[in-house]
């Protein structure tokens, strides 16, 4: 049985979907078994558990006969009462591995992030943490460090607003950096399962080829047909911020900021080993700022 933690996050659900697609036995960790995202998994093909990784006593019920962990959870897009870096990718992803171990687990695959993003800050403190901590474990585990997820980096959430015409650069925004997609990460996570070559081994993924910031906007722009104003957050000014930054998610997404800037290039050995070709950035940006000929002014 494989059990899917972070199971309704956009990662965690394309996971879940592609497993049941495949005729594998998974189980998705939910919160709420009657939310509108556990039903779509149910709807998939997998079965349902409730629990939550900052109640231990849920998870030692719900990893009862469970031979695969897959860890695809995160605080950082949550709007749950309670969820923190803290709660949930630090002393949650812990208590799963303790728990992982003692139930007699066999294989944990963590998603964690690429490690040329070295700087000190909350987040990153958190998931190297819980990378050391299967490194030590009796586990058989993998760990994913994928780059910067183009469904988060080319949103508004991050200040990439298409629909707004304008787009923060973090930098200048000329170093290169591996984006890549969540549909990528998920076939790579999917093709870690049963896989020897994947077996205790920490795999850099990224995209098919290396794109700067500014020639992500370019090619949005050739999808789109709209012209969109570049405003640069300067290496200065995110230096400024992150010293001034209390809250643990302000002061992780200003060294990502800062880490984007510097760029991050994946090369693509991870491609051999697990069996998966990521998709081009230009096809997926095509795909996802498609706009039609006539909503172009």
């Amino acid at each position: 049985m494989i059990l899917v933690v972070g199971s309704t996050g956009y990662l965690g659900s394309a996971v879940t979907k592609k497993l049941a697609a495949a005729g594998k036995p998974v189980t998705a960790l939910v919160r709420d078994s009657s939310s509108e995202k556990a039903r779509a998994l149910q709807a998939a093909g997998a079965k349902l558990v409730t629990g939550d990784l900052k109640d231990r006593a849920s998870l030692e019920k719900a990893l009862q006969g469970v031979d695969t962990v897959i860890c695809t959870a995160s605080s950082t897009l949550s709007r749950r009462e309670g969820d923190s870096l803290e709660t949930v990718d630090g002393k949650g992803v812990q208590t799963l591995i303790d728990v992982a171990e003692r139930k007699g687990a066999r294989r944990f695959i963590y998603v964690s992030f690429s490690r040329n993003i070295a700087a000190d800050f909350p987040l990153g403190k958190f998931k190297r943490a819980a990378e050391k901590r299967l490194e030590s474990s009796k586990l058989d585990y993998t760990i994913l460090l994928p780059s910067y997820f183009a469904d988060v980096w080319l949103t508004p959430a991050v200040g990439f607003d298409v629909a707004g015409g304008k787009v923060r650069i973090y930098g200048d925004g000329k170093a290169k950096g591996s984006y890549v997609t969540v549909e990528d990460v998920a076939k790579a996570v999917v093709a870690c399962v049963g896989n020897p070559k994947a077996s205790r081994k920490a795999i850099p993924v990224g995209g098919a080829r290396a794109y700067s910031q500014l020639e992500a906007v370019e090619l949005v722009e050739r999808a789109t047909g709209k012209k969109l104003e570049r405003e640069h957050m300067t290496g200065d000014q995110i230096k400024a911020a992150r010293a001034g930054a209390s809250d643990p998610m302000q002061a992780s997404f200003l060294a990502l900021f800062d880490a984007l800037a510097h760029g991050d290039v994946v090369p693509l050995d991870w491609t051999a080993t697990l069996g998966v070709q990521p998709s081009s950035l230009e096809d997926w940006v095509k795909g996802a700022f498609r706009v039609r000929s006539n909503d172009i002014m």
